[in-house]
This record gives C-alpha cells, structure tokens and sequence, in this order.
C-alpha cells in the first residue's frame, strides 16, 4: 500500500495557501514537506498538526493507494 497527498494539495490551493504557509503554520520541517511531496510516509502526529491548521480530517489529505503489484 501507498498513499497519496494529492487531497493536501488540492485543499490547499482551495485555501490559497502555499506549501511555505503551511510549513510555518503546522511547524513542520523541510524535511517532511519534501517527504509529502514524494507520497512518502510521514507520522500520524504530522497529518494531525496539518489537520488542525488545515480545520480537517485526515481522510481529506492523504489517500491509501493499493499498489499495482499487490
């Protein structure tokens, strides 16, 4: 399984947030936007802070993906 943050994306642009703003506002580090923007994994405490700037669930940012080899 895979997941897939392409919801973050489209919420934030409905938001007219860039990833900077949201960087700054969920304090999180380069390091786990750049994991983001590869559809890597990242903790659940991560997903929550977004969550919280973004007023959402977790279900709105992030999709599980099944693998075509699975």
């Amino acid at each position: 399984m895979a997941v897939s943050y392409n919801k973050l994306w489209k919420l934030l642009i409905d938001k007219k947030m860039r990833k900077t703003d949201l960087m700054e506002a969920a304090g999180i580090g380069t390091t786990t936007l750049s994991k983001l923007g590869k559809d890597q994994y990242v903790s659940m405490e991560v997903l929550v802070k977004i969550c919280k700037v973004l007023d959402c669930n977790i279900g709105d940012i992030v999709d599980i993906v099944k693998n075509s080899e699975e």
